[in-house]
């Protein structure tokens, strides 16, 4: 029924000034609400449109400096984990520096047993070194690329190594060193002794001076021998010795004393002559210098020895005085033994038995002594009658030869092992340099990306930002503006009321 009323035309301006006002203090009203100038495409179709594209560019590298951050962790993981791997490189070259300065194999092998353990633990380190699923430290597969603009036509890749297997050539090419395997030897400990009394026809007793044609069991021309106790076999150990005029009590102990495994003792008051030998055997004249037939002067009839207590010192392989010494495969004395009187096959198995990797025992029912060594080993005496054998020399003494070496057994194993260390080391440091090189480049694109979004978001700031202090004032005069037009309307509306007047 609207088109039924007539306002006059003052009303009707005043009407149309405060509905225009009023549509203008809603868009004002609208812009200090949102603080955007172009809210449309109605605002301003080229401001709108342009301040899209930037602020979609702007959230584009928004996502990408995300994906920054987090390729940056990944690239710090793995510095820290280069870094640590190279800690543990330099502690396996001071283990190798440590075994180059001690000739001791079994000290050697213990510092080979912990080079692996570093090596292995550089294994775990780069296995550990991992984020998110990425580790740049664990070869094919984690190789991390960047992306820096929206369309991946700026990008950094960078290629993982691998470090998880410290013997792969193309990554720090550390083998594990052989710790090596001991072996077991043992040797036997037996003998027999028996005294021979010297004297002459008089019954007095010879001296080491005196001629043997005095001794009652001998005359020139007689052959003394040392003979095979087992069989009738002549001279064992090389001895043999004719009576001359010249032939002295002292030539019969040289010559007995040259057979290895023998030895003899003279009393020079008592003109005893006490042999004794390692295997049995039989000092025997043939009785050529006269018609006397042939006779044994003393049988010795070797056995083993029986009991830990029993004494080295009676035995043909020891005398007072001797010394032991224990070596191994680089020469290196562990220690060393002398001889004395009182010294048992007791004392020697503890002597023994005392050094890091080596154990001994006795075994009294076969009198032997048992060895076992974790590296090579010998057991030498400056007696050269030390573990003779059915009157052979040992010359080497007691030796065992390891089933395998150490990988640091001889200086130039742990040479060679220096040198791949040395090798190592310089492959790590260039290799954290361009992880570091890398994590410079990201951060500095990761800057410019921040830097770029601010000026894309400010330069759509421009286009679509209201400047809140003059649409305030735009406000304040549009209101004021308002109550003018109503005070307008209210002046036009009593001009039409006054016809009221005529009723």
């Amino acid at each position: 029924m609207s088109s039924n009323i007539t306002l006059s035309a003052a009303v009707r301006q005043n009407l149309l000034t405060l509905q225009s006002t009023a549509d203008l203090m809603s868009g004002v009203q609208n812009k200090l609400a949102t603080g955007l100038k172009v809210n449309s495409a109605l605002d301003n179709t080229n401001s709108f449109f342009t301040a899209s594209g930037l602020n979609s560019r702007a959230r584009d590298l928004g996502t990408l400096l995300d994906d920054m951050g987090q390729s940056l962790q990944t690239i710090k993981a793995a510095d820290k984990g280069i870094q640590t791997v190279t800690d543990l490189v330099e502690a396996a070259k001071a283990k190798a520096n440590q075994a180059l300065q001690t000739q001791s194999q079994f000290e050697r092998k213990n510092y080979a047993e912990q080079y692996n353990n570093l090596l292995e633990q550089i294994e775990d380190v780069a296995k550990d070194s991992s984020y998110k699923g990425k580790n740049l430290l664990a070869g094919d597969g984690n190789n991390l690329t960047t992306i820096f603009n929206e369309d991946s036509t700026s990008k950094l890749t960078i290629e993982a190594v691998d470090y998880t297997d410290t013997t792969l050539e193309d990554g720090l090419n550390l083998n594990d060193l052989a710790q090596g395997e001991g072996a077991a030897t043992s040797f036997q400990i037996q003998g027999a002794s028996e005294t021979l009394t010297l004297t002459d026809s008089d019954g007095q007793a010879l001296n080491s001076a005196s001629k043997l044609s005095a001794f009652t069991g001998a005359v020139m021309g007689d052959v003394i021998r040392l003979r095979d106790a087992t069989t009738a076999a002549p001279t064992v150990g090389g001895v043999s010795l004719t009576v001359t005029t010249a032939t002295t009590v002292q030539d019969l102990i040289t010559e007995l004393e040259s057979a290895p495994g023998v030895r003899a003792e003279f009393d020079q008051t008592s003109g005893q002559l006490k042999i004794f030998s390692n295997d049995s055997a039989n000092l025997h004249n043939n009785g050529a210098g006269s018609t006397a037939t042939s006779a044994t002067l003393s049988g010795l009839t070797a056995s083993a020895a029986n009991a830990g207590t029993s004494l080295l010192a009676s035995n043909a392989s020891f005398k007072v005085g001797d010394t032991l010494t224990l070596t191994d495969g680089n020469n290196f004395e562990l220690g060393s033994l002398e001889i004395e009187e009182d010294t048992s096959i007791n004392d020697l198995v503890d002597f023994m038995d005392d050094f890091n990797g080596v154990s001994a025992n006795f075994n009294a029912s076969t009198g032997r002594v048992g060895l076992e060594s974790d590296t090579d080993l010998t057991l030498a005496s400056d007696n050269s009658n030390f573990n003779a054998e059915n009157f052979t020399a040992d010359a080497d003494g007691v030796t065992i030869s390891a089933l395998s070496d150490s990988g640091f057994a001889s200086d130039n194993d742990i040479n060679r092992v220096l040198d791949r260390l040395n090798t190592a080391l310089t492959n790590l440091r260039s290799q954290a340099s361009e992880f570091g090189t890398n994590l410079s480049t990201v951060e500095i694109r990761q800057d410019y990306t921040k830097s770029m979004i601010n000026t894309l978001q400010e330069g759509a700031g421009k286009l679509t930002l209201a400047d809140t202090n003059e649409e305030g004032a735009n406000l304040l005069a549009l209101q004021t503006r308002q109550q003018l037009a109503s005070t307008s309307l209210s002046f036009a509306s009593q001009a039409d009321q006054t016809v009221l007047s005529l009723f």
